[in-house]
């Protein structure tokens, strides 16, 4: 992660953790514009000027925060697909989005910086961030499109590039309504246990299956 300064990479690694953890937590609860670096050091027992030797400033603290997220859920998504790559590209689908919410169970403060970069506010760079995440999305899902293609598991006549936007779409909305009550719309996806969000699951990709599979082969429908 490029945007912290040797002064940061040499700490031990349990105080690079309770930096980061501190401006995670900082970030998560007041967002870019009303985090505070005088709040983040009084809780971490810190110098001020310690952040500005790690950071430059505090743009340059969120730039780390946010690639450490980005990296997180670039190893979640790279397990997956290592170890779905035998299965159908409906049953990686599932399992991709069924560790989209295990991702937010598990680490709930990252997601909650990412809403809040979606709706609350404008800040630095925040156009290139989100850019940054709906490019990865669309990386992530166009090669499992094209591989369900030629495996014939979806039509041939299917755009990948469009197919992986209604795609990251859905996934995205799906994750949101997860997390946030009033975006569930009376679906029941809302904090739903591990049960019931894998019913939810299965039948956002069962409609996914009617409007991509292929009629000459049809994989089947295999519950998770």
């Amino acid at each position: 992660m490029g945007t912290a300064k040797d002064t940061f990479l040499k700490l031990k690694l349990p105080k690079q953790k309770l930096i980061l953890d501190g401006a995670i937590e900082e970030f998560a609860t007041w967002g870019f514009h009303r985090a505070s670096i005088n709040r983040l050091v009084q809780a971490l027992g810190i110098a001020k000027g310690s952040i500005f030797q790690y950071f430059g400033n505090k743009e340059g603290l969120f730039a780390y925060v946010f690639d450490y997220a980005v990296d997180t859920v670039r190893q979640t998504l790279r397990k997956v697909k290592r170890e779905s790559a035998d299965a159908d590209f409906f049953s990686r689908l599932r399992e991709s989005l069924l560790a989209g919410i295990f991702f937010i169970r598990k680490h709930p403060k990252i997601y909650r910086i990412y809403l809040k970069m979606v709706f609350q506010e404008e800040f630095p760079l925040r156009e290139r961030y989100l850019k940054k995440i709906r490019l990865f999305s669309v990386d992530y899902l166009q090669p499992l499109l094209e591989a369900g293609i030629e495996k014939g598991e979806i039509r041939s006549n299917l755009d990948p590039t469009i197919s992986a936007f209604v795609l990251d779409a859905v996934l995205d909305r799906f994750m949101q309504a997860y997390a946030v009550q009033f975006f569930d719309s009376g679906a029941g996806i809302y904090d739903a246990g591990d049960s019931d969000i894998r019913e939810k699951i299965d039948k956002v990709i069962d409609i996914l299956r009617v409007g991509l599979g292929s009629s000459e082969k049809d994989p089947g429908h295999s519950k998770i």
